[in-house]
């Protein structure tokens, strides 16, 4: 992603995003540098303009350079060119230190460490478009901007983005002691994207080890991404097939899944892994592993011409694993307990999703009776569930 210190705000020229990193320099013969870049989102290569790098950047300690204030004021008045474009390189200096009092404030307050990055996250996607933070009005413009290139069909924020960055500037205004009317936003309840089991196990099997590691064990467990990141080496039980959840996210239980939700081909990629400190994907972080995944998912859409495998991230996995369990199950508190929800009407969009993927297979059963307590007992502890009692006799049943 560009880097915070960087005055360009560059765009990828195939798709648009600017989800983009940093990739070495291209040297002209008299030794002049041009900054590559590569696109985390669609993983295009390009190269600043010959001019961009020298006219857009500014020197260490918060002093402008000379030839960049001369390129900026040649068209202004003498007497306020300079102190003009310093006022700007100085508000852009005021704009990240508040960012960092803001960090600060939540970490104080105890906010989350999702809740802290994600708010971060979002008022610096104001900056980059273009907002300043000390200005209410221009935050509105943004966002109505982003609305409708949503509207319009192309990459903007949706209305939940929306939600959340409004959300954040709000706690932003009130720490430091400024208020605005917050703009309308209804925000829109859509069931969410459900992959195929094939187009996971492709994705699985074309990235590297570490990504593949972490996206079976989030297809099989549906953990979120950040509670995979906190299992440490003493959670699993490799003899057992035992993977105990000690450190949830967002209030959930925690869980502990057994040799009936585990795979061998899992448990043996979590073995090979390098075992760097106590934390099973040592010290990757979700960042990193998640650029890494964006190359991978672009490079496998565009070979094997599946469109549809942009949209997979990592907690899509979860809604495939979660809908995947309540169709093995048919048990809306068997899967809110795998998921670790306290709300069971959190779970209940699992439900919804389970009857519109599956509403046309047929289910198969098996079907057993039982006379006496010492049958039922024994069916009951290999699955099967009390259907019926037809003159005395118990009829039992399990999917097959």
């Amino acid at each position: 992603m560009v880097e915070e210190n960087s005055d360009l705000l560059y765009r990828c020229p195939r798709c648009g995003s600017d989800r983009l990193n940093r990739n070495g320099f291209l040297v002209s013969a008299d030794g002049f540098k041009r900054q590559k870049w590569v696109c985390l989102n669609c993983d295009c290569r390009f190269t600043e303009k010959p001019n961009d790098y020298m006219q857009n950047r500014t020197i260490p300690h918060r002093h402008v350079c000379v030839s960049i204030l001369q390129e900026k004021t040649k068209n202004m008045a003498p007497e306020t060119d300079a102190k003009t474009v310093l006022e700007e390189s100085q508000t852009k200096f005021d704009a990240k230190g508040k960012l960092v009092e803001y960090a600060f404030y939540m970490v104080r307050q105890g906010y989350k460490a999702e809740t802290i990055r994600g708010n971060d996250g979002s008022l610096r996607a104001l900056l980059v478009r273009g907002a300043s933070l000390f200005e209410p009005e221009t935050v509105k413009d943004v966002l109505a901007r982003e609305q409708r290139k949503f509207e319009n069909g192309e990459k903007g924020w949706s209305s939940n983005r929306r939600r959340n960055i409004i959300n954040a500037y709000s706690l932003f205004l009130k720490i430091n002691g400024l208020t605005w009317e917050k703009p309308k936003c209804k925000t829109e309840r859509k069931n969410p994207f459900v992959p195929t089991g094939e187009e996971i196990n492709d994705l699985v099997a074309a990235s590297p080890q570490t990504v593949a590691t972490l996206l079976q064990l989030l297809k099989e467990t549906a953990l979120r991404v950040g509670e995979a990141l906190r299992l440490k080496w003493t959670d699993i039980e490799f003899e057992k097939y035992i993977i105990a959840l000690n450190e949830p996210e967002k209030g959930s239980d925690p869980r502990i899944f057994n040799k009936s939700d585990l795979s061998p081909k899992l448990m043996n990629m979590l073995n090979v892994l390098p075992r760097i400190n106590e934390r099973i994907f040592g010290g990757k972080t979700r960042d990193s592993l998640k650029n890494t995944f964006s190359r991978v998912r672009a490079r496998l859409a565009n070979k094997l011409q599946n469109p549809r495998l942009l949209k997979v991230h990592f907690h899509t996995l979860r809604h495939w694993a979660l809908t995947m369990y309540q169709h093995k199950v048919h048990d809306i508190v068997l899967t809110a307990r795998f998921a670790g929800h306290r709300n069971i009407n959190n779970t209940m969009k699992y439900l919804h999703l389970e009857q519109m993927l599956f509403n046309d297979v047929q289910d198969d059963f098996i079907v057993k009776t039982a006379k006496t307590p010492e049958e039922a007992a024994g069916l009951i502890e290999v699955g099967f569930q009390l259907e019926d009692t037809i003159d005395g006799v118990h009829l039992y049943r399990k999917r097959k």
